[in-house]
């Protein structure tokens, strides 16, 4: 069975705003099955924003933010407190740890990267990238944030940079704003 690949998702941190923003390209191996893929959410537990981009099977990505809006409503306004829970919980469940995705999420304050491990990650240089156009898109935007841009533009370029270099990337972009 051939493996899905794809995504690029990044998360760019400046201004007192955060961007996330996810390509549109599901692969099949040499094929692209869809190019318009919504791979960057919005979900407002308890009436309080979160935006969540995810790479890897959108199914297992699904169940994670399932998981994390129910972590979310049990500890409002704690997006840290959630994201731990939730690594914790899927670390250590025999159902969840075959779960293929990571995710970046964010409430605005916070930038995290989520992942399978356990790992809780909050990114250096207010910059997070995951999938596999990610480090394209890292340094891309890692080397752009010195520059008068504000955190949209940075991150709609990097993404752009990934699209050119990433064979599993498109640049048919979804793009959320929070903060």
């Amino acid at each position: 069975m051939e493996a899905w690949h794809g995504t690029t998702i990044i998360g760019v941190r400046k201004g007192g705003k955060v961007v996330v923003a996810g390509d549109g390209q599901v692969s099949l191996g040499q094929t692209v099955i869809k190019g318009t893929a919504r791979k960057v959410r919005r979900l407002s537990p308890g009436g309080r924003d979160v935006v969540c981009g995810f790479a890897g099977s959108t199914a297992d990505a699904f169940t994670l933010l399932e998981r994390l809006e129910t972590k979310l409503e049990a500890a409002p306004g704690q997006l840290l407190r959630a994201c731990v829970e939730l690594a914790k919980d899927w670390r250590t469940d025999k159902y969840l740890q075959k779960l293929e995705a990571m995710l970046i999420v964010t409430d605005g304050t916070e930038l995290l990267v989520v992942t399978g491990a356990g790992d809780v990650l909050a990114p250096e240089h207010d910059v997070a990238a995951i999938g596999s156009g990610g480090n394209f898109a890292l340094a891309a935007a890692r080397g752009m944030m010195d520059s008068d841009r504000d955190a949209e533009e940075i991150a709609r370029r990097a993404m752009a940079i990934a699209a050119d270099i990433c064979v599993y990337t498109n640049g048919n972009l979804t793009v959320e704003t929070i903060g």
